[in-house]
C-alpha cells in the first residue's frame, strides 16, 4: 500500500534537489531565491493528488497545539502555538497522516487537534471564521479517539451536504473530559446549523440526551475578553 504515497516522496525529494541547487548559487541569487520562496510559498507547497489518488473536495491541514492549563493566553500566543503538521488533498494522503498521529484518547495534559480547510486557521479571528461559530459536545474519557475520527471521516467525505459551510473540526483533550467541535462560517443561518447538529447527532450516534452547545465566535471572543479583563484586574 505505500505506493499510493509515491506522489508526496517526489515532492520531497525534490525539496532536496532544489536545496542542493541553490547551495551553489551566488550570495545575491540566493537572496533572490529565499525572497521568491517567502513571496511563492503557498504555489511551492502547493498539495495535489497523486496519480491515481482519490481527490477530496477541499484539501484539509492538520494542526496541533498544547499549553499549560490555567494560564491566561493571549490571540497571538495562541496562533504561535499552534503547530501545523501538514496538508492533504486526497483521501490516501489523509491516511499518510493520520497513521501516524496520536489518537486523541493517548493524548495527555492540554491538547487539541485541529482539522481545518486549507488556508483557515483554527482561530476565532480568521476571516472565514469570524462571522461563524461551533457545535460542541462534551465527551466522557473513552470517547474521544472514536469520535474525533467518525467527525473527520464525514467532514472530509461532506455528509453535512452544507456547500461551503463547514471550516474545521477541533478535538479538545482535558483532564477531567474531552470535547469535539465543528466549526461553520454563517452562525446566522440557523437552517444551516440544524442541519450539521442533526448529521453531527448521526456520524457520531449520540444518544437522545446528548447536550450539544452551538456558541458564536462573537460570543466566545467576548467572554475571553471578560475573562482576562478579569485576570488582569485582579493581578492574576
Amino acid at each position: 500500500m505505500n505506493n499510493k504515497f509515491d506522489a508526496l516522496k517526489d515532492d520531497d525529494s525534490g525539496d532536496h534537489d532544489q536545496n542542493e541547487e541553490n547551495s551553489t548559487q551566488k550570495d545575491g541569487e540566493k537572496e533572490k531565491t529565499e525572497r521568491d520562496k517567502n513571496q511563492g510559498s503557498s504555489k511551492r507547497k502547493a498539495v495535489v493528488p497523486g496519480p491515481a489518488e482519490h481527490p477530496l473536495q477541499y484539501n484539509y491541514t492538520f494542526w496541533y497545539s498544547r499549553r499549560t492549563p490555567g494560564r491566561p493566553t493571549s490571540s497571538q500566543s495562541y496562533e504561535q502555538n499552534i503547530k501545523q503538521i501538514g496538508t492533504f488533498a486526497s483521501v490516501e494522503q489523509f491516511w499518510r497522516f493520520y497513521s501516524h498521529m496520536v489518537r486523541p484518547g493517548d493524548l495527555t495534559g492540554h491538547s487539541d487537534f485541529h482539522l481545518f480547510k486549507e488556508g483557515i486557521k483554527p482561530m476565532w479571528e480568521d476571516d472565514a471564521n469570524k462571522n461563524g461559530g461551533k457545535w460542541i459536545i462534551r465527551l466522557r474519557k473513552g470517547l474521544a479517539s472514536r469520535c474525533w475520527e467518525n467527525l473527520i471521516l464525514a467532514m472530509l467525505g461532506e455528509q453535512f451536504m452544507v456547500g461551503e459551510e463547514i471550516c474545521g473540526a477541533v478535538v479538545s483533550v482535558r483532564f477531567q473530559e474531552d470535547i469535539i467541535s465543528i466549526w461553520n462560517k454563517t452562525a446566522s443561518d440557523q437552517a444551516t446549523t440544524a442541519r450539521i447538529r442533526d448529521t453531527l447527532r448521526r456520524v457520531l450516534n449520540l444518544p437522545p440526551n446528548t447536550i450539544m452547545e452551538y456558541k458564536t465566535h462573537t460570543d466566545s471572543i467576548k467572554a475571553w475578553e471578560e475573562f482576562h479583563g478579569l485576570v488582569n484586574s485582579s493581578g492574576r
